[in-house]
């Protein structure tokens, strides 16, 4: 999994570590070692273990955080495929989305009240607790960290959680999930630019808010916001679209009335395009399909008097969808099954053709040069009224 190191289950999910957490937990364990040695107290290797200590209880709250998204999506049914620390947090991996706005908004609170809730915990532990001084500054720390974590991630746009909170606000006002994530996605994308600004004016000394980690996070921000929008964007463009739309022209449909000889001499011969056909009745109600393997065990003597409904093959309920299903719902099953191709029947039972990835892209891409002829033609009518 892109080189994570999975190091076991939590609670049934897969949890994994990604290469550069061990970077960070270095990072994390000197800068808070450093400063604990102003403690006295503190000799020989002792900062720097309870440095190890502060890292590994910052990253279980992040740990926590990623737990609070997965249980609350649990509980509505939706399986986690996995929780991963890495270099700029934690990120739990969903098998699908929320299927309401509200749900959606649960889980993506989820996360920062469970930080809420450890900043509470430690500040609690911290001010009222027996402790020495050095612990009870590690406490205090990560009880402010835990803080600092809620408020970051209640920002309002994409990858972050505030981002998903936008989502569903804008999924409830407009009823549609996709402008949601555009929407969010381009606030993400802006509070990316932001950061990254900011990030470069600190380290050439120009500014004092920021530093080399604001650039990266505004960097990692900005690529994630941008895929997610222009991924929404395209589900968004499927989701306008039935398989009836993209069903191929010239898709392979035959009768089963007809011989072997009369199916090899009008389908076969010279067209080498098809090695699959689909079988219908006289009216076009769907019986099964037949490849060009099938007739070769029926010697050529016999295929005036050999017709198809005789070879014809039934087709799995998994490889035929209705017409009115959403190019949306299609592309999902083309990218969570093996299928290669789906037969599209309408709603009558009515054969109307095969769906292919490919048939799937043509639209869009047609879709797209239309959309940007009519964009030119726009163009240059307002050019030439400016002129007259």
């Amino acid at each position: 999994m892109n080189g994570n190191i999975r190091i076991g289950n939590l609670f049934g999910i897969p949890f994994f570590i990604n290469p550069s957490w061990f970077f960070v937990l270095a990072l994390v364990t000197w800068s808070y070692g450093s400063g604990l040695t102003q403690f006295p107290e503190l000799t020989g290797i002792t900062p720097w273990l309870l440095g190890l200590v502060t890292a590994l209880l910052l990253f279980s709250s992040v740990l926590a955080h990623e737990l609070g998204h997965s249980f609350v999506a649990i509980s509505q049914g939706i399986p986690v495929k996995s929780i991963t620390l890495f270099i700029f947090g934690g990120l739990a991996t969903l098998e699908k989305e929320s299927e309401t706005p509200l749900q959606a908004l649960l889980v993506a609170i989820a996360g920062p009240l469970v930080s809420l809730l450890l900043f509470g915990l430690f500040t609690l532990v911290a001010t009222t607790a027996p402790l020495t001084t050095p612990i009870q500054a590690i406490i205090s720390l990560v009880a402010y960290i835990n803080l600092i974590l809620a408020a970051f991630n209640m920002i309002p746009g994409l990858p972050l959680d505030g981002g998903n909170v936008l989502k569903a606000i804008v999924w409830k006002v407009t009823g549609n999930p996709n402008k949601g994530v555009i929407i969010a996605g381009r606030v993400g994308q802006v509070i990316g630019w932001i950061a990254i600004a900011l990030g470069i004016l600190s380290v050439i000394g120009v500014s004092q808010v920021g530093s080399i980690w604001t650039l990266l996070i505004g960097t990692f921000l900005l690529q994630n916001a941008g895929f997610a929008a222009q991924s929404a964007t395209v589900q968004d463009k499927l989701s306008q679209y039935t398989a009836e739309d993209a069903v191929i022209a010239d898709s392979p449909i035959v009768s089963n009335h007809l011989s072997i000889r009369e199916f090899v001499n009008n389908y076969v011969i010279g067209k080498e395009r098809w090695k699959k056909f689909i079988v219908v009745d006289e009216n076009q109600q769907l019986l099964g399909s037949i490849t060009t393997e099938d007739f070769k065990q029926i010697h050529t003597s016999d295929w005036n008097d050999v017709y198809l409904t005789e070879l014809v093959k039934p087709v799995p309920e998994a490889d035929i969808i209705a017409a009115d299903t959403s190019l949306l719902e299609a592309a999902k099953l083309f990218e969570t099954t093996q299928t290669r191709e789906l037969i599209v029947v309408s709603g009558a039972g009515k054969v109307l053709g095969l769906l292919e990835k490919a048939s799937i892209i043509k639209l869009m891409t047609e879709q797209e040069n239309i959309k940007n002829k009519s964009a030119i033609e726009s163009a240059q009518e307002e050019e030439k009224a400016i002129i007259n």
